[in-house]
């Protein structure tokens, strides 16, 4: 069992702290190590609450209605607590191979704070070793990832209002994000180098946007 308080910044995802506390998350963990047929595996539940000057989604809506303008979330933002929880899942198959799942809820109602715009998402996957093809020090990742987030907040992206990382000024066909996701990592010298891929459909909830495809590399170096 672990637990933590962590400050949030003056308004939602600015890069500035509340350095008097008065903004706040708290997140507890609780962890289960198990072995299940002689391979390791473990199982997290993650609740956080964060207490906040946040705006709800409909009091935005409800205000657009009276002003004719996009809704505006800043606008009716007040001091409230938006709450979420999440489970991950993570299993060894074998030496060389293991899987993962994870989902998590968050409060649909209120804008998130920090981070991005996901109500709820659901993930699975695994990795293997490059054993089997002679490589035993590269790793081969795939997952896959649904997030969607709540009717109310599909409501406000359609009556233009922005959130952390998405907003088209309207949202008429909302759908589930959906993203593909692989990697493959192999030691580089004395760094390790990770190429990635990701298929993403229904970008930003979006049904008239996409699919996209985007393509990463990271370093690793230690000294």
């Amino acid at each position: 069992m672990r637990g933590g308080w962590f400050d949030l910044s003056v308004v939602p995802n600015s890069t500035d702290l509340d350095a008097s506390f008065d903004q706040f998350q708290w997140v507890a963990e609780i962890e289960r190590r198990y072995d299940l047929w002689g391979h390791p595996g473990k199982i997290a539940v993650t609740g956080f609450l964060s207490r906040g000057r946040m705006g709800s989604f409909q009091d935005a809506i409800n205000l657009a209605q009276v002003t004719g303008g996009p809704a505006n979330i800043a606008a009716v933002r007040k001091y409230q607590s938006r709450a979420g929880i999440s489970m991950n899942v993570e299993q060894e198959i074998t030496s060389d191979l293991g899987v993962f799942m994870r989902a998590g809820w968050a409060d649909g109602n209120i804008e998130p704070y920090e981070f991005t715009d996901v109500d709820r998402t659901v993930a699975a996957g695994f990795s293997l070793k490059g054993k089997q093809w002679g490589r035993p020090d590269d790793t081969f990742g795939l997952a896959g990832i649904v997030n969607d987030i709540s009717g109310v907040h599909q409501q406000f992206l359609n009556a233009g209002g922005l959130g952390i990382l998405v907003g088209d000024g309207m949202l008429p066909h909302p759908s589930p994000e959906q993203i593909f996701e692989t990697y493959y990592a192999f030691p580089l010298l004395a760094s390790t180098v990770t190429l990635d891929y990701q298929f993403i459909v229904n970008p930003a909830y979006n049904r008239d946007r996409g699919p996209v495809s985007v393509v990463g590399a990271r370093m690793h170096l230690e000294f």
